[in-house]
C-alpha cells in the first residue's frame, strides 16, 4: 500500500516583497510571479508606483499612520492573495515585524531584497558587520547621540529629504562637527546619487527623499568624550544637585546589572541620570523615571535627548502614587523619597521573582529602613564612600564626599 503523502503547509495569508529603487527589474522571479498572482497590492505610493501595469491587483496604499492600520486592512481584505510590498529587506526595519506581530510567521512568506545596509556597505566598501545602523524613520534624530563615537562608522536610515541636515546639526551641536557624511540617495537605482561633505561646514539643500547616511564619526578634540560604560562625567547632565553622582552612578548601574529588552523604573529621578545610563547599556533597555517636581522631570528629558536615550518615559507626579498602571519592572532603583509611606512596599511588590531593587540614601532616618528591609529580604547593605583631591593651602587633601548607603536585593519566587 502506497503511503499518504504528508500534509501541504498552509498556503501564507500574506507574501512580502522586498523592492529596491531599481523597481521591477531588480526583483527576483519568485517575487514578480508573487505580485502578478496578488489580487491585493498593499504599500507605499512610491512602492506600488513602481510596479508595472501587468500587475491586476487592487492597489491599496498605506494610510498614515501605518502600524495601527494594519489588523484593519488584513481584516478587510481576508481570503484573498495579498501581496504587501516593502523597501529592501521587509525584516530589516521594515514592515515584515509589524506584519508577523500581527499574524505569526507562519502566515507569511517574505521575499526580501538587499537593504539599505547592504547596498551602502557594498558601495562604501564598509563591513557589515563592523557597521552601527540608526534608524530615524519615525524616530527622533536624538537616539542618533548614543552611538556617536570617535572612529565609529555609523549608517543613519533616513526619514526624509530634510534628515541629512538634521543629522549635521546635530553632529555639530555634539562636538561631532569633523564627521564625514555621505548621503547616498536612491541606492541600487539608476538615479543613485552620493554627496560627500563635512557636519561642520554642510549646508547642502535638501535632495531626494529615498537617502541613507554614512557617518565616519570624528570627534572634535575640545568636545567632552563620553564613554558607552556606564558612569559618565557629572558635567555630562544638566542638574539642580539632584544627582546620583558619577562614582556611585557606576556602582549602582552595577548592581542593577542592566540586559537588553528589560524594563527600570527609576523613582525619584533627579535628573534621570541612572535611567539614562541604564538606556544607553543597549538599544532595547526600557526605562520609566518619576519625578514629581514638574522642572526636573523637564530637566529629565533633555539629558534623555542629549545623551541620545529620548524614549526614555518621564512620570511627572509622587511616587508610590505615580507608579499605579506602570508596567511590571525587570529592576527598580530608588534614588529618593525612601521614607515616603507605602513607597518600597510598592515597588517590592511591583517586581517579578528575579527582579532586582537597588535604593540609595544619605539619610540616617533612611538608612534604618534600609537596614530593615535587608533583615527581612536579604541582598547586600554596602557603605560607598568616595573622597577627591582637592588643593589645602600649597598641598593637596582629601575631601570627603557624603556616604551613600546602598541596598540591592534579587526577589526570589517565595519571597512575597
Amino acid at each position: 500500500m502506497t503511503p499518504a503523502p504528508p500534509p501541504s503547509a498552509p498556503t501564507p495569508a500574506v507574501t512580502v516583497v522586498g523592492i529596491g529603487a531599481d523597481g521591477w527589474p531588480g526583483l527576483s522571479p519568485a517575487a514578480r510571479d508573487a505580485l502578478l498572482g496578488a489580487e491585493v497590492l498593499v504599500g507605499g505610493p512610491r512602492q506600488l508606483a513602481l510596479l508595472p501595469p501587468e500587475c491586476p491587483g487592487a492597489r491599496v496604499p498605506w494610510p498614515s499612520p501605518l502600524r495601527p492600520a494594519v489588523p484593519r486592512l488584513l481584516a478587510e481584505h481576508a481570503g484573498r492573495r495579498i501581496a504587501v510590498l516593502a523597501s529592501g529587506d521587509p525584516m530589516f526595519y521594515g514592515i515584515g515585524r509589524a506584519l508577523t506581530e500581527e499574524l505569526g510567521p507562519e502566515a507569511l512568506r517574505v521575499l526580501p531584497h538587499p537593504s539599505a545596509l547592504s547596498h551602502a556597505c557594498a558601495r562604501l566598501g564598509w563591513a557589515v558587520e563592523d557597521t552601527e545602523v540608526v534608524s530615524l524613520v519615525g524616530r527622533p534624530t536624538a537616539r542618533l547621540a548614543a552611538a556617536l563615537h570617535h572612529g565609529r562608522r555609523v549608517l543613519v536610515l533616513s526619514a526624509g529629504a530634510a534628515t541629512p541636515a538634521e543629522v549635521a546639526a546635530l553632529l555639530r551641536d555634539r562636538g561631532f562637527g569633523p564627521t564625514r557624511i555621505r548621503v547616498l540617495e536612491q541606492l541600487g537605482g539608476p538615479a543613485e546619487h552620493v554627496r560627500d561633505g563635512l557636519a561642520a561646514t554642510w549646508d547642502e539643500p535638501p535632495g531626494d527623499p529615498l537617502n541613507t547616511l554614512a557617518l565616519d564619526c570624528r570627534r572634535d578634540p575640545a568636545a567632552p568624550r563620553l564613554s558607552a560604560a556606564p558612569g559618565l562625567p557629572d558635567d555630562a547632565y544638566e542638574h539642580d544637585g539632584q544627582l546620583t553622582k558619577r562614582h556611585v552612578r557606576a556602582a549602582t548601574l552595577a548592581a542593577l546589572a542592566p540586559a537588553p529588552g528589560e524594563l527600570l523604573w527609576d523613582v525619584g529621578g533627579g535628573s534621570g541620570s541612572v535611567a539614562v545610563e541604564w538606556l544607553r547599556v543597549h538599544r532595547d533597555c526600557r526605562a520609566v523615571s518619576v519625578e514629581r517636581d514638574p522642572a526636573r522631570a523637564a530637566r529629565i528629558t533633555r539629558n534623555a535627548d542629549t545623551l541620545g536615550v529620548p524614549g526614555l518615559r518621564v512620570v511627572t507626579g509622587a511616587a508610590p502614587g505615580a507608579l499605579t498602571g506602570l508596567p511590571r519592572p525587570d529592576a527598580v532603583f530608588i534614588g529618593g523619597g525612601l521614607t515616603a509611606p507605602g513607597l518600597l512596599d510598592a515597588c517590592w511588590d511591583a517586581l517579578p521573582p528575579g527582579g532586582r531593587l537597588v535604593a540609595n540614601t544619605v539619610t540616617l532616618e533612611s538608612e534604618a529602613l534600609l537596614a530593615t528591609w535587608h533583615r527581612a529580604h536579604g541582598g547586600e547593605l554596602t557603605r560607598l564612600a568616595v573622597a577627591h583631591a582637592v588643593p589645602v593651602g600649597g598641598f593637596t587633601g582629601w575631601r570627603q564626599a557624603m556616604p551613600v548607603t546602598q541596598w540591592s536585593v534579587t526577589k526570589s519566587g517565595e519571597q512575597s
